[in-house]
Protein backbone atom coordinates (compact mmCIF):
# COMPACT_ATOMS: atom_id res chain seq x y z
CA UNK A 1 0.00 0.00 0.00
CA UNK A 2 1.50 3.49 -0.41
CA UNK A 3 0.49 6.67 0.65
CA UNK A 4 1.16 10.32 -0.78
CA UNK A 5 1.47 13.10 2.01
CA UNK A 6 2.04 16.64 1.89
CA UNK A 7 5.77 16.94 4.21
CA UNK A 8 5.66 21.11 4.33
CA UNK A 9 1.70 20.66 5.23
CA UNK A 10 1.17 22.07 8.64
CA UNK A 11 2.18 24.57 12.06
CA UNK A 12 5.26 22.23 12.79
CA UNK A 13 6.25 21.03 9.11
CA UNK A 14 8.49 19.37 7.82
CA UNK A 15 9.47 18.00 11.27
CA UNK A 16 6.02 16.44 12.84
CA UNK A 17 5.23 15.23 9.92
CA UNK A 18 8.56 13.19 9.12
CA UNK A 19 8.69 11.70 12.42
CA UNK A 20 4.90 10.81 12.29
CA UNK A 21 5.78 9.09 8.65
CA UNK A 22 8.93 6.89 10.30
CA UNK A 23 6.66 6.29 13.36
CA UNK A 24 3.67 4.65 10.98
CA UNK A 25 6.11 2.55 8.33
CA UNK A 26 7.88 1.16 11.81
CA UNK A 27 4.13 0.05 13.12
CA UNK A 28 2.79 -1.32 9.38
CA UNK A 29 5.07 -3.55 7.21
CA UNK A 30 2.45 -2.90 4.20
CA UNK A 31 3.37 0.49 4.00
CA UNK A 32 5.31 2.78 1.52
CA UNK A 33 5.27 6.61 1.85
CA UNK A 34 6.14 9.09 -0.59
CA UNK A 35 7.01 12.67 1.45
CA UNK A 36 6.14 15.55 -1.05
CA UNK A 37 8.05 18.51 -0.27
CA UNK A 38 11.89 20.91 0.53
CA UNK A 39 14.11 17.89 0.15
CA UNK A 40 16.71 19.43 2.06
CA UNK A 41 14.70 20.00 4.80
CA UNK A 42 13.25 16.80 5.33
CA UNK A 43 16.04 15.19 5.27
CA UNK A 44 17.24 16.84 8.44
CA UNK A 45 14.46 14.72 10.79
CA UNK A 46 14.26 11.77 8.30
CA UNK A 47 16.73 9.43 10.66
CA UNK A 48 15.53 6.18 8.82
CA UNK A 49 13.77 6.09 4.95
CA UNK A 50 12.96 2.90 4.81
CA UNK A 51 10.42 2.60 2.44
CA UNK A 52 10.41 6.30 2.29
CA UNK A 53 10.44 8.15 -1.04
CA UNK A 54 11.00 12.05 -1.57
CA UNK A 55 9.63 14.56 -4.33
CA UNK A 56 11.20 17.10 -4.37
CA UNK A 57 9.60 20.66 -4.65
CA UNK A 58 10.32 24.33 -3.03
CA UNK A 59 6.60 25.43 -3.99
CA UNK A 60 4.05 25.52 -0.91
CA UNK A 61 0.45 26.53 -0.86
CA UNK A 62 0.16 29.11 2.39
CA UNK A 63 -2.80 28.80 4.77
CA UNK A 64 -3.52 32.74 3.42
CA UNK A 65 -3.82 31.58 0.50
CA UNK A 66 -7.26 31.01 -1.86
CA UNK A 67 -7.86 28.07 -2.39
CA UNK A 68 -9.13 27.36 -5.82
CA UNK A 69 -6.82 30.24 -6.99
CA UNK A 70 -3.73 28.50 -4.82
CA UNK A 71 -4.35 25.10 -6.89
CA UNK A 72 -4.56 26.18 -10.18
CA UNK A 73 -1.87 28.25 -9.74
CA UNK A 74 0.87 26.22 -7.77
CA UNK A 75 1.41 23.32 -10.04
CA UNK A 76 4.27 22.20 -8.49
CA UNK A 77 3.31 22.49 -5.01
CA UNK A 78 3.64 20.02 -2.49
CA UNK A 79 -0.26 19.35 -2.14
CA UNK A 80 -1.02 19.52 -5.66
CA UNK A 81 1.78 17.16 -6.27
CA UNK A 82 0.05 14.80 -3.41
CA UNK A 83 -2.58 14.41 -4.70
CA UNK A 84 -1.78 13.89 -8.26
CA UNK A 85 0.39 10.74 -7.02
CA UNK A 86 -2.91 9.67 -6.05
CA UNK A 87 -4.63 10.62 -9.71
CA UNK A 88 -2.20 8.98 -11.59
CA UNK A 89 -2.72 5.82 -9.64
CA UNK A 90 1.29 5.67 -7.71
CA UNK A 91 -0.41 6.36 -4.67
CA UNK A 92 -4.13 4.58 -2.70
CA UNK A 93 -4.53 7.78 -0.59
CA UNK A 94 -3.18 11.24 0.67
CA UNK A 95 -2.83 13.44 3.86
CA UNK A 96 -2.25 16.88 4.22
CA UNK A 97 -2.11 19.26 7.59
CA UNK A 98 -2.10 22.36 5.53
CA UNK A 99 -4.42 24.80 3.98
CA UNK A 100 -7.73 22.51 4.34
CA UNK A 101 -10.23 24.82 1.67
CA UNK A 102 -6.83 24.09 -0.77
CA UNK A 103 -6.82 20.13 0.32
CA UNK A 104 -10.61 20.18 -0.64
CA UNK A 105 -10.32 21.58 -4.05
CA UNK A 106 -7.21 19.47 -5.06
CA UNK A 107 -9.56 16.12 -3.69
CA UNK A 108 -12.55 17.34 -5.84
CA UNK A 109 -10.63 18.67 -8.75
CA UNK A 110 -7.66 16.84 -8.64
CA UNK A 111 -8.57 13.10 -7.25
CA UNK A 112 -12.25 13.50 -8.07
CA UNK A 113 -15.66 12.14 -6.60
CA UNK A 114 -17.23 8.78 -6.91
CA UNK A 115 -19.97 8.70 -9.61
CA UNK A 116 -23.24 9.70 -7.66
CA UNK A 117 -21.52 11.88 -4.53
CA UNK A 118 -22.53 15.60 -5.34
CA UNK A 119 -20.97 17.20 -2.40
CA UNK A 120 -18.24 15.85 -0.38
CA UNK A 121 -17.89 16.14 3.51
CA UNK A 122 -15.11 16.89 5.67
CA UNK A 123 -15.94 14.58 8.73
CA UNK A 124 -13.49 14.02 11.62
CA UNK A 125 -14.41 11.95 14.89
CA UNK A 126 -14.61 13.32 17.68
CA UNK A 127 -14.13 11.78 21.11
CA UNK A 128 -17.25 10.81 23.77
CA UNK A 129 -17.27 10.61 27.40
CA UNK A 130 -17.58 6.51 26.80
CA UNK A 131 -14.53 6.56 24.48
CA UNK A 132 -16.20 5.59 21.44
CA UNK A 133 -16.46 8.61 19.19
CA UNK A 134 -18.49 9.46 16.89
CA UNK A 135 -18.06 10.25 13.09
CA UNK A 136 -19.31 14.52 12.58
CA UNK A 137 -20.29 15.43 9.02
CA UNK A 138 -20.28 17.81 7.67
CA UNK A 139 -17.92 20.41 9.36
CA UNK A 140 -17.48 23.11 6.62
CA UNK A 141 -16.41 21.30 3.28
CA UNK A 142 -20.10 22.75 2.18
CA UNK A 143 -22.05 26.02 4.29
CA UNK A 144 -25.04 25.25 2.41
CA UNK A 145 -26.43 21.94 1.61
CA UNK A 146 -29.69 19.97 0.20
CA UNK A 147 -31.05 16.92 1.81
CA UNK A 148 -30.13 15.15 -0.61
CA UNK A 149 -26.51 15.87 0.42
CA UNK A 150 -27.22 15.30 3.90
CA UNK A 151 -28.76 12.08 3.03
CA UNK A 152 -25.47 11.17 1.24
CA UNK A 153 -23.19 12.24 4.01
CA UNK A 154 -25.19 9.57 6.32
CA UNK A 155 -24.57 6.78 3.74
CA UNK A 156 -21.06 7.78 3.87
CA UNK A 157 -20.92 8.16 7.52
CA UNK A 158 -22.44 4.96 8.07
CA UNK A 159 -19.99 2.51 5.50
CA UNK A 160 -16.96 4.54 7.33
CA UNK A 161 -17.81 3.58 10.86
CA UNK A 162 -18.67 0.17 10.03
CA UNK A 163 -16.01 -0.83 7.86
CA UNK A 164 -12.83 1.03 9.50
CA UNK A 165 -14.46 1.48 13.14
CA UNK A 166 -15.79 -2.04 13.40
CA UNK A 167 -18.82 -0.29 14.78
CA UNK A 168 -21.69 -2.89 13.89
CA UNK A 169 -25.18 -1.22 12.07
CA UNK A 170 -24.14 2.30 13.31
CA UNK A 171 -26.09 4.88 14.46
CA UNK A 172 -26.99 7.88 12.48
CA UNK A 173 -28.29 10.91 14.19
CA UNK A 174 -29.38 14.23 12.33
CA UNK A 175 -28.22 16.98 14.52
CA UNK A 176 -31.08 19.42 15.05
CA UNK A 177 -32.78 22.23 17.76
CA UNK A 178 -34.75 19.09 19.34
CA UNK A 179 -35.06 15.56 19.65
CA UNK A 180 -38.81 15.88 18.18
CA UNK A 181 -39.87 14.14 14.58
CA UNK A 182 -40.96 17.78 13.27
CA UNK A 183 -38.38 19.82 14.54
CA UNK A 184 -36.41 21.86 12.90
CA UNK A 185 -36.22 23.79 9.04
CA UNK A 186 -37.08 23.15 6.10
CA UNK A 187 -33.68 21.07 5.40
CA UNK A 188 -33.65 19.01 8.34
CA UNK A 189 -37.74 18.03 7.88
CA UNK A 190 -36.87 16.43 4.79
CA UNK A 191 -33.50 15.09 5.54
CA UNK A 192 -35.67 13.29 8.64
CA UNK A 193 -37.95 11.88 6.13
CA UNK A 194 -35.32 10.86 4.06
CA UNK A 195 -33.20 9.32 6.30
CA UNK A 196 -36.69 7.43 7.80
CA UNK A 197 -37.28 5.45 4.92
CA UNK A 198 -33.46 3.97 4.21
CA UNK A 199 -32.07 0.67 5.52
CA UNK A 200 -29.66 2.85 7.92
CA UNK A 201 -30.22 2.36 11.53
CA UNK A 202 -31.60 6.09 11.86
CA UNK A 203 -31.86 6.77 15.77
CA UNK A 204 -34.23 10.36 14.62
CA UNK A 205 -32.91 13.95 15.99
CA UNK A 206 -30.07 14.42 18.31
CA UNK A 207 -28.98 17.41 20.06
CA UNK A 208 -25.90 19.45 20.15
CA UNK A 209 -25.83 18.89 24.22
CA UNK A 210 -26.13 14.81 23.86
CA UNK A 211 -23.35 14.77 21.12
CA UNK A 212 -20.59 13.76 23.47
CA UNK A 213 -22.66 11.30 25.60
CA UNK A 214 -22.37 9.46 22.55
CA UNK A 215 -26.10 9.42 21.62
CA UNK A 216 -25.31 8.26 18.28
CA UNK A 217 -21.91 6.81 15.71
CA UNK A 218 -22.31 8.75 12.94
CA UNK A 219 -24.13 12.69 13.39
CA UNK A 220 -24.88 14.57 10.26
CA UNK A 221 -25.55 18.27 9.46
CA UNK A 222 -24.48 20.88 6.84
CA UNK A 223 -21.05 22.56 6.90
CA UNK A 224 -21.91 26.12 8.18
CA UNK A 225 -24.20 24.03 11.61
CA UNK A 226 -21.33 21.02 11.70
CA UNK A 227 -18.22 23.93 11.52
CA UNK A 228 -19.82 25.91 14.31
CA UNK A 229 -20.92 22.83 16.48
CA UNK A 230 -16.83 21.82 16.07
CA UNK A 231 -15.09 25.12 17.05
CA UNK A 232 -17.72 25.41 20.26
CA UNK A 233 -17.02 21.91 21.21
CA UNK A 234 -12.84 22.45 20.70
CA UNK A 235 -13.25 26.05 22.45
CA UNK A 236 -15.28 24.53 25.29
CA UNK A 237 -12.83 21.79 25.92
CA UNK A 238 -9.99 24.10 25.94
CA UNK A 239 -11.50 26.23 28.54
CA UNK A 240 -12.48 23.66 30.79
CA UNK A 241 -8.73 22.48 30.44
CA UNK A 242 -7.27 25.87 31.12
CA UNK A 243 -9.55 26.46 34.22
CA UNK A 244 -8.55 23.55 35.26
CA UNK A 245 -5.28 24.41 35.25
CA UNK A 246 -5.55 27.84 36.94
CA UNK A 247 -7.53 26.29 39.50
CA UNK A 248 -5.05 23.58 40.49
CA UNK A 249 -1.76 25.71 40.43
CA UNK A 250 -3.69 28.55 42.30
CA UNK A 251 -1.98 27.68 45.58
CA UNK A 252 0.15 25.08 47.37
CA UNK A 253 -2.55 23.33 48.71
CA UNK A 254 -4.09 22.97 45.42
CA UNK A 255 -0.45 22.07 43.51
CA UNK A 256 -0.67 18.98 46.12
CA UNK A 257 -4.02 18.39 44.66
CA UNK A 258 -2.72 18.44 41.03
CA UNK A 259 -0.22 16.34 41.90
CA UNK A 260 -2.26 13.69 42.79
CA UNK A 261 -4.91 13.67 40.63
CA UNK A 262 -1.91 14.08 37.59
CA UNK A 263 -2.65 10.75 36.58
CA UNK A 264 -6.08 10.91 36.18
CA UNK A 265 -5.91 14.43 34.78
CA UNK A 266 -3.69 12.91 31.76
CA UNK A 267 -6.03 10.07 31.35
CA UNK A 268 -9.05 12.63 30.63
CA UNK A 269 -7.19 14.96 28.54
CA UNK A 270 -6.00 11.70 26.11
CA UNK A 271 -9.51 10.26 26.01
CA UNK A 272 -10.99 13.47 24.80
CA UNK A 273 -7.98 14.56 22.51
CA UNK A 274 -9.60 13.91 18.72
CA UNK A 275 -6.22 13.61 17.24
CA UNK A 276 -6.12 10.05 18.76
CA UNK A 277 -8.98 9.19 16.17
CA UNK A 278 -6.88 10.07 12.99
CA UNK A 279 -7.80 13.44 11.21
CA UNK A 280 -11.04 14.42 8.90
CA UNK A 281 -11.66 12.67 6.02
CA UNK A 282 -12.83 13.96 3.06
CA UNK A 283 -15.50 11.80 2.24
CA UNK A 284 -17.09 10.96 -1.16
CA UNK A 285 -13.59 10.98 -3.16
CA UNK A 286 -12.52 8.34 -5.30
CA UNK A 287 -9.74 7.57 -2.47
CA UNK A 288 -9.27 8.44 0.64
CA UNK A 289 -8.13 12.18 1.12
CA UNK A 290 -7.36 13.03 4.85
CA UNK A 291 -6.97 16.37 6.46
CA UNK A 292 -4.97 16.40 9.75
CA UNK A 293 -5.45 19.15 12.03
CA UNK A 294 -3.26 21.94 11.34
CA UNK A 295 -1.66 21.99 15.04
CA UNK A 296 -0.30 18.03 14.36
CA UNK A 297 2.39 16.66 16.30
CA UNK A 298 4.10 13.83 15.40
CA UNK A 299 1.15 11.31 17.16
CA UNK A 300 -1.42 12.93 15.10
CA UNK A 301 0.00 12.32 11.73
CA UNK A 302 0.67 8.99 12.66
CA UNK A 303 -2.74 8.62 13.73
CA UNK A 304 -4.03 9.84 10.28
CA UNK A 305 -1.52 7.60 8.22
CA UNK A 306 -3.42 4.58 10.74
CA UNK A 307 -6.66 6.24 9.49
CA UNK A 308 -6.26 6.59 5.86
CA UNK A 309 -4.82 3.19 5.83
CA UNK A 310 -7.76 1.69 6.81
CA UNK A 311 -9.85 3.35 4.58
CA UNK A 312 -7.52 1.72 1.76
CA UNK A 313 -7.41 -1.41 3.09
CA UNK A 314 -11.72 -1.89 4.03
CA UNK A 315 -12.08 -0.49 0.44
CA UNK A 316 -13.92 2.40 1.41
CA UNK A 317 -14.60 4.65 -1.31
CA UNK A 318 -16.02 1.56 -3.10
CA UNK A 319 -18.45 0.62 -0.44
CA UNK A 320 -19.80 4.30 -0.53
CA UNK A 321 -20.47 3.75 -4.21
CA UNK A 322 -22.15 0.32 -3.66
CA UNK A 323 -24.07 1.82 -0.94
CA UNK A 324 -25.24 4.71 -2.32
CA UNK A 325 -26.59 3.15 -5.09
CA UNK A 326 -28.71 0.47 -2.76
CA UNK A 327 -29.91 3.27 -0.49
CA UNK A 328 -30.48 6.65 -2.56
CA UNK A 329 -33.37 4.85 -4.59
CA UNK A 330 -36.03 6.15 -2.10
CA UNK A 331 -34.51 9.89 -3.41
Amino acid sequence: MKLAIDAMGGDHAPQSVVEGVMKAVSAFSDLEITLIGNEEKIRQYLTDSTRITVIHTDEVIEGTDEPVRAVRRKKNASMVLMANEVKEGRADGCISAGNTGALMTAGLFIVGRIEGIERPALSPTLPTLNGDGFLFLDVGANVDAKPEHLLQYAIMGSVYVEQVRGVKNPRVGLLNIGTEDKKGNELTRQTFEFLKATKLNFVGNVESRDLMNGVADVVVTDGFTGNIALKTIEGTALSVFSMLKTALTSNFTSKIAAGVLKPQLKGIKQQMDYSEYGGAALFGLKAPVVKAHGSSDANAIYNSIRQTRDMVKNQVAQTIHTSLEQNQTIV
